[in-house]
C-alpha cells in the first residue's frame, strides 16, 4: 500500500475488528498530530484496549487504515515487534518492573542498545548511559531512589519506574493506559505533571478513568462508546455532550 498523505504521527480511519461476532471496535477514526498528548475515556468495554492492541500489532483489523508517522508506515502489516522498533511503546496498567533489581539496573536493562549476542557479550556500563540514566531518573521524580530496590517503591512509583523504562526505549509515541488507578492523590497530581514534561518531547496518549487527572492534563480528548468516537474536544465539550452523559458520566 502507497503511504497516506498525513501529517499525523498516528492515523486510523475507519477501523473495524469484531470477535466472535461482536464488534469490539466500529469505524473508529482517530488523528493523533505528533507532539500531541490525547486523553481516551470510555466505560468499560468501549474498545479502548482493543484500539491499543491494533496499534501495538497485538490485533490485526478487519477492516479500515492504521498509519503511523506522517503515513510512512502502515500498522497494519506489521507485528508487534516491528512496531515497537519504529518507536510505538506501550505502559499496561499493572507496572511490571524487575522487583529484585535497583531502580538504576531496571533503566539500565531497559535502555535502547544493540541487543545482538556479539555486542552483549561486549557490553560494557557507558559514561553516555549513566547519563541517560540520571536524565530518566530527573524525568521520573527517581533520583533519590536510584539505589532501592524496585520491589520497595510504592504502587505510584512502580508506575513512574514503568514508564521510565518505555521512556529508555526512545519511543517517538507512547500509549500509556490508565497510569493512576490505586495512586494517592498527590500521586496522581505528579504523574499529571510527570506526563506533561514527557509531552514536551513525545507524542502521548492517555486512557484513563480518572476525569479529575484527565482535567489536570488539559489535552483534548476523545470519548470511545461501543469502538466509537462519540465526542472530542476539551474535557469540558466532551462532559457536556449528550450521549457522553448517557453512556458514560451519567447525570
Amino acid at each position: 500500500m502507497a503511504p497516506k498523505t498525513t501529517s499525523a504521527m498516528l492515523y486510523l480511519d475507519g477501523v473495524n475488528v469484531a470477535f466472535d461476532g461482536f464488534r469490539a471496535i466500529n469505524d473508529l477514526a482517530l488523528i493523533i498530530e505528533p507532539g500531541e498528548m490525547r486523553a481516551i475515556i470510555g466505560p468499560n468495554g468501549a474498545g479502548k484496549t482493543t484500539m491499543m492492541d491494533i496499534i501495538t500489532g497485538k490485533t490485526r483489523p478487519d477492516s479500515g487504515d492504521v498509519f503511523f508517522e506522517s503515513g510512512h508506515y502502515d500498522l497494519t502489516q506489521l507485528d508487534e515487534t516491528e512496531i515497537a522498533q519504529l518507536g510505538v511503546g506501550r505502559k499496561f496498567q499493572k507496572p511490571t518492573v524487575f522487583e529484585m533489581h535497583t531502580v538504576e539496573d531496571n533503566l539500565l536493562l531497559a535502555l535502547r542498545s544493540d541487543r545482538r549476542v556479539g555486542a552483549a557479550l561486549a557490553w560494557r556500563d557507558s559514561a553516555a548511559q549513566q547519563a541517560r540514566i540520571g536524565e530518566l531518573l530527573d524525568i521520573i521524580r527517581l533520583g533519590p531512589h536510584r539505589h532501592r530496590q524496585a520491589g520497595s517503591l510504592s504502587h505510584g512509583q512502580k508506575q513512574w519506574l514503568e514508564i521510565g523504562m518505555l521512556l529508555a526505549q526512545e519511543p517517538k509515541l507512547l500509549l500509556v493506559d490508565e497510569p493512576v488507578a490505586g495512586m494517592t492523590d498527590a500521586e496522581t497530581m505528579q504523574t499529571a505533571a510527570l506526563l506533561k514534561d514527557i509531552n514536551r518531547e513525545k507524542t502521548v496518549i492517555v486512557v484513563e478513568h480518572d476525569m479529575a487527572f484527565v482535567r489536570e492534563l488539559g489535552v483534548r480528548v476523545t470519548c470511545l462508546h461501543e469502538g466509537h468516537a462519540i465526542a472530542e474536544g476539551t474535557i469540558d465539550q466532551v462532559s457536556a455532550n449528550e450521549r457522553v452523559i448517557e453512556v458514560y458520566l451519567g447525570r
